[in-house]
């Protein structure tokens, strides 16, 4: 189903997928997004069909949700907070998991002009990881030959998707 925002003139249009925001939980500071993949949850479906059942079809109840891991790909980081929590979770030497909640938010910027789009952003789809923890990290490709952004990645699993709207 398509996502739209009114224009205040009875015209929707959809939302693009270019401008969102990533918050984590706990961690001050800023961290740059290009990319954001893999939200997703599953039900597994349980077969069974009971002995003096009339029917040969098998009867289909709900299983387990499962989730799918969320990958992250950013080309540039404002404040270490963010890189900290990233080598607290993938260190060899660590106490227990450093688990937040991580909110990716679409959103709609209202006004067009350059200037007004740091102040008019509202949210209008939010989806809220619950107990996240980075599960692999990916350092950039480094590569003298090309000019292109180092991108680095980083794999989040978490344990319940959220999606309040």
């Amino acid at each position: 189903m398509a996502t739209y925002e009114s224009d205040g003139k009875g015209l929707a249009y959809p939302l693009t997928k270019m401008n969102f925001l990533v918050t984590v939980d706990g961690i001050s500071g800023t961290a740059a997004f290009s990319e954001v993949t893999g939200v997703e949850s599953s039900v597994d479906v349980i077969e069974f069909r009971q002995g003096n059942a009339n029917s040969l079809a098998p009867v289909k109840i709900p299983g387990l949700v499962k989730h799918g891991n969320v990958t992250l790909k950013m080309g540039y980081t404002l404040d270490s907070a963010f890189k900290t929590w990233i080598q607290e979770c993938v260190s060899e030497v660590r106490g227990e998991m450093p688990r937040n909640n991580v909110q990716i938010e679409m959103i709609d910027i209202n006004g067009g002009a350059p200037q007004t789009l740091n102040t008019t952003v509202t949210g209008t789809r939010v989806w809220i990881l619950t107990n996240a923890w980075v599960a692999k990290y990916n350092a950039p490709d480094l590569d003298a030959k090309t000019s292109d952004v180092a991108i680095e990645s980083v794999e989040l699993a978490y344990e319940e998707l959220i999606i309040p709207n």
